[in-house]
């Protein structure tokens, strides 16, 4: 071969490679260019109904590479439920939720728009009148460092429910014997105080087929609920689950009438629950409110 011909072959090489190189950072490039929508992720939303506002939440996932959009929702009550298709079209999302504690007899529709870091549109309810919401990008709340305890902090005094305030309903709670009592369903009970990061001891009983909650800053609930005799539920609604959530990983449910104990730490939204003693939840994150 003389000089020529290895010099030809050589260029020839380097070119191939040189192509190949800029095929593949060609490649790349468009890769990067091709963005998620924005309103993939967790939403906090404000709905406007009859005067008053009320907390839900969404979550949008894209499932697969057919760019399908999927998720879950929680509205002002009942739990987190799915939504099998978010849908797409100029510039509007849209999906429909079928009855869950409701009255009506009809779905719940719903359109809105995104924009960077909020959701605005309207959700059509069962009974067939339209309300508007928006919607702002869910913090991650995923703690920075280990926080730093203070001296405990004792929310009841035996005495009255000086301390607290109910949800605007009648107060049907009462203190008898030092220990705070509900005879009847009724209002739900507040701390005047507001809380961040907190450890939160609580000893309780409930009457057979008992099913109630503790609301952690209002938002998360964790299930106080009569698992072994009461209604059959999910197990993500049972005993000392955040409920709709997240099931415990193992039941430590006691009998009807028994005292039996929650231990809660909550650092952000990563949740810890220690149930009669025992682990049932460790260091997880709830997605949104309950």
């Amino acid at each position: 071969m003389n000089k020529q011909s290895l010099a030809n072959k050589i260029f020839r090489r380097v070119a191939m490679v040189t192509l190949a190189a800029f095929s593949l950072h060609f490649g790349a490039s468009a890769q990067e260019m091709k963005k998620d929508p924005d309103v993939i992720g967790r939403w906090d939303i404000t709905m406007e109904k009859d005067g008053k506002t009320q907390p839900s939440w969404l979550e949008v996932q894209k499932s697969g590479s057919h760019g399908v959009l999927i998720g879950r929702f929680t509205y002002a009550f009942g739990s987190a439920r799915p939504i099998s298709e978010i849908k797409s079209a100029n510039g509007k999302f849209s999906f429909s939720l079928p009855l869950q504690w409701e009255p009506g007899d009809r779905n719940m529709d719903f359109e809105f728009e995104a924009s960077g870091n909020t959701i605005k549109g309207n959700m059509v309810y069962t009974d067939g009148k339209s309300y508007s919401f928006t919607g702002v990008r869910a913090p991650s709340l995923l703690p920075i460092k280990a926080p730093v305890w203070g001296k405990p902090i004792k929310l009841l005094n035996g005495k009255n429910t000086k301390g607290w305030h109910t949800d605007g309903r009648p107060n049907q709670w009462v203190i008898e014997n030092g220990i705070l009592r509900s005879k009847k369903s009724g209002a739900n009970l507040l701390t005047d105080q507001k809380f961040k990061d907190f450890k939160l001891h609580i000893e309780f009983r409930y009457e057979k087929g008992s099913n109630s909650g503790v609301y952690l800053r209002g938002r998360y609930e964790t299930q106080v609920i009569d698992t072994k005799t009461g209604e059959p539920e999910p197990l993500a609604n049972q005993f000392s689950s955040i409920y709709g959530f997240m099931q415990p990983n193992r039941m430590m449910a006691k009998n009807a009438g028994e005292w039996q104990s929650y231990d809660i730490t909550l650092v952000g939204r990563v949740v810890t629950i220690v149930a009669n003693g025992q682990e049932v939840i460790s260091r997880q994150v709830i997605p949104g409110i309950t």
